[in-house]
């Protein structure tokens, strides 16, 4: 259900300033550490996709900004500046407009300095088999999918519901029958749905099978089964299957799409090495706190992550790269990002200073660049709080519920299971004013487990009966959410 609020900060845009290649490139780091830590700053409306996406834009792309920022030839800087950022949006539609979007929020028009766009085409696997591309959900698109698949005759392998800020969305798995031959024994045809504003919800995997799909120009609506339902402003599917290529699409596809060939047509990656050796210590840090932040996109570790303390520690970093790299000198620009390092040790706090020098010993070798305060009398096994105390709170948000079916994955059998992320409010020594904070739990062979959308519908009474580590169930809102383990919970619901 979507959750009535004001307007996002960054909906609040600056005056378009001329672009600096450079600044922009800053900027865009810059934008990524804010939007992570927004969508962290209340873990009630925790965005756990915002978190995932705005930190992967750098898995490749913080060596080659740090390439760009060091020297202190104004015009070299542009050139490298534009060079990246050129690279960052050939890498697909999606960080192209997230470039420009991050861009003109922090006031700069990106466009002139991007190369022009290229039109999408579907891509050929390593076999040189056409790909299924990932459509939007339109009723000419659904209806596309009716002479190759049998959606009537579908079943849910997974769902998850999610909140996204103050939006839910949903992504769903489903098993779909083949209308056409294939040439050898295949793994099912799994058809992905995204769907985004999800505004209702019932589902009970009792009783899945049989899938209607009406995508409206306003909303989509799919039934599952004789009982179970989802509704959404909109949405996005993809097929995962194969032997998609001898499908009739599949086949219409392959005659309009061009052979592989070695060369992608991406533009060429730009540099990332030569850098001096502090710098390159700065680079590898920063470049294992994305890591460590994307890592949200397994479920498990979303409540170990320390996304504000990583956030606060690197504020600031776009600008602070860009004046240090500016040094003239060899010397005198190591030295900059020597102190640049320890700057953002000075802001995460001692939890963070000691991660960085783990950090910078494993990747650099060389722990000794922050001075290590000592470990307290108990320290946690990660950055984030140590373990909780055993009572269950009497509220709880749920943040994410997710379903799997008993399955085959890759000859291994997978039982049925069930996770949720709740957000739990203060314990009783830190007061009504603390901090809520993110739990992850999960069980296998849940019976039964029932999601209702007013599950989602803020803090509400939460109840847990049985022993968490044998035979147990959740309730939220009265039954909105109900789940039940016969063998516990993979961690403490408190």
């Amino acid at each position: 259900m979507s959750i009535s609020a004001p307007p996002p900060s960054d909906a609040l845009r600056s005056p378009m300033r001329p672009a600096s290649a450079m600044s922009v490139l800053a900027a865009l780091l810059d934008r990524s550490l804010d939007q992570m830590a927004e969508a962290a700053a209340d873990v009630r409306l925790f965005d756990r996709e915002a978190i995932r996406a705005a930190s992967d834009v750098w898995d490749n792309n913080l060596f080659p900004l740090f390439w760009a920022a060091s020297t202190s030839n104004a015009g070299r800087r542009e050139r490298r500046a534009r060079i990246v950022l050129g690279w960052m949006a050939g890498l697909g539609e999606r960080r192209r407009g997230w470039m420009t979007e991050q861009a003109t929020i922090a006031g700069y028009d990106i466009e002139a300095l991007l190369p022009p766009a290229k039109p999408h085409t579907p891509g050929r696997n390593y076999l040189g088999h056409v790909m299924a591309p990932q459509c939007r959900l339109t009723r000419q698109n659904v209806d596309e999918l009716a002479p190759d698949y049998d959606l009537a005759m579908a079943s849910v392998r997974h769902l998850s519901v999610e909140r996204a800020g103050t939006r839910l969305t949903a992504f769903l798995q489903l098993v779909v029958d083949r209308k056409f031959a294939v040439d050898e024994p295949a793994p099912p045809a799994l058809l992905e749905v995204w769907l985004d504003g999800v505004t209702d919800i019932a589902f009970d995997p009792s009783g899945t099978r049989g899938v209607v799909l009406d995508a409206g120009v306003r909303e989509i609506g799919m039934s599952l089964g004789p009982g179970g339902r989802l509704r959404a402003a909109g949405g996005e599917y993809r097929l995962d299957d194969r032997s998609w290529h001898l499908s009739t699409a599949g086949r219409r596809a392959d005659a309009v799409t061009p052979p592989r060939t070695s060369q992608s047509g991406r533009p060429r990656r730009p540099p990332g090495k030569g850098l001096g050796s502090d710098a390159y210590a700065a680079a590898a840090l920063l470049r294992h706190a994305m890591l460590e932040l994307r890592s949200v996109r397994y479920a498990p570790r979303a409540d170990r992550v320390p996304v504000l303390k990583l956030c606060r520690a690197f504020s600031g970093a776009g600008e602070a790269i860009l004046a240090a790299g500016a040094q003239r000198g060899a010397r005198r620009r190591d030295a900059a990002f020597l102190d640049v390092i320890r700057t953002w040790a000075d802001q995460g706090g001692p939890d963070i200073t000691r991660w960085f020098s783990a950090t910078l010993g494993a990747q650099v070798g060389r722990p000794d660049i922050v001075e290590t305060p000592p470990a307290p009398e108990r320290t946690p096994s990660s950055l984030a709080d140590g373990p909780p105390v055993s009572a269950t709170p009497a509220q709880a948000v749920l943040v994410m519920a997710a379903w799997t079916a008993a399955h085959i994955d890759y000859e291994t059998e997978r039982p049925a299971a069930a996770q949720l992320q709740l957000a739990l409010p203060p314990r009783a020594h830190e007061g009504s004013s603390g901090p809520w904070r993110l739990r992850t739990v999960g069980c296998t062979e849940p019976k039964p487990f029932h999601l209702h959308a007013d599950a989602f519908q803020g803090p509400g009474p939460f109840v847990q009966t049985g022993k968490p580590t044998a035979a147990c169930s959740l309730d939220l809102h009265q039954g909105a959410l109900f789940i039940a383990a016969a063998d516990g919970w993979t961690a403490s619901v408190s």
